[in-house]
């Protein structure tokens, strides 16, 4: 049980939705543990919304820091006056830490968190054909950290064709063949879903389930719900499954570290 005084520190996950959302019990269990006087909290901002919502944030002495989810992880980028590598490296921000000078620290984890994530289901990219699909701020961190880790290929399909040929441009590593394609046919043996589709229950599958096959490592990272239509279809074809509470394990150590990491509340 999480104690709230008056020296609480208190911490957000700023996204829409945020219904489903895992993090704040997740993260609440990691701080407990550590019995870190601090509290998360879920706080609903609205894409039009995030610059104001961001100020005020900045204003309150009490406020430690967030997790950033969709639809803000690239938009919240120009508020953030400091990014460690991950951050801008893929232009994109998960974690955002408030300094004792009302400053903004951020960075990016989700390409670590996911690594972590399918590793703990004892799986690997290293030498692997990867099917990406989406181009957003969790799909570009994704992208580097599967690259670093050596996949042997990965193919990208996003439904904005422009912004999966920039999120291909971002990839450098030697090695790594990547290209961008119109749909998920083709021969593949990871496939990752780091699009939005499947948190609501009239979202259309975000690929063809015929291009799934038994042996097939299929990742969704969307953390509510947690069987998605993605998931369910990929078990019934015998695939091997992580489902987006694996990636927000691999990460969520690291979210607290982050969050707790720096400077005492101002």
């Amino acid at each position: 049980m999480i104690g709230v005084r008056g020296t609480t520190r208190v911490l957000g996950i700023i996204g829409d939705p945020l219904a489903h959302a895992r993090a704040p019990e997740m993260v609440n269990a990691v701080i407990a543990e550590r019995g870190a006087d601090a509290v998360l909290v879920p706080m609903l901002v609205h894409g039009g919304e995030l610059a104001p919502a961001v100020a005020g944030l900045r204003a309150i002495g009490s406020f430690g820091g967030a997790v950033v989810t969709m639809p803000h992880k690239q938009a919240i980028v120009p508020f953030v006056q400091r990014l460690e590598r991950s951050a801008a490296e893929t232009g994109a921000v998960n974690v955002i830490r408030r300094e004792a000078d009302g400053t903004l620290t951020g960075d990016m984890l989700d390409g670590e968190g996911f690594l972590a994530g399918l590793r703990s289901i004892g799986q690997d990219v290293a030498g692997r054909r990867v099917l990406l699909l989406g181009a957003g701020g969790a799909a570009i961190a994704i992208a580097v950290a599967v690259a670093r880790a050596g996949a042997a290929a990965i193919t990208i399909v996003n439904r904005t064709h422009a912004r999966a040929e920039e999120l291909a441009a971002r990839v450098d590593a030697p090695g790594v063949a990547v290209r961008v394609a119109s749909d998920a046919h083709g021969d593949h043996d990871v496939v990752i879903n780091a699009t939005s589709a499947g948190m609501r229950p009239d979202d259309p599958m975000p690929l063809d389930p015929a291009v799934l096959r038994p042996g097939m490592v299929v990742s969704d990272i969307i953390v509510g719900p947690r069987r998605t239509p993605l998931v369910e279809a990929a078990e019934a074809r015998g695939c091997v499954v992580q489902n987006g509470d694996a990636m927000l394990a691999g990460q969520t150590q690291l979210m607290v570290d982050f969050l707790l990491g720096g400077s005492a509340a101002g």
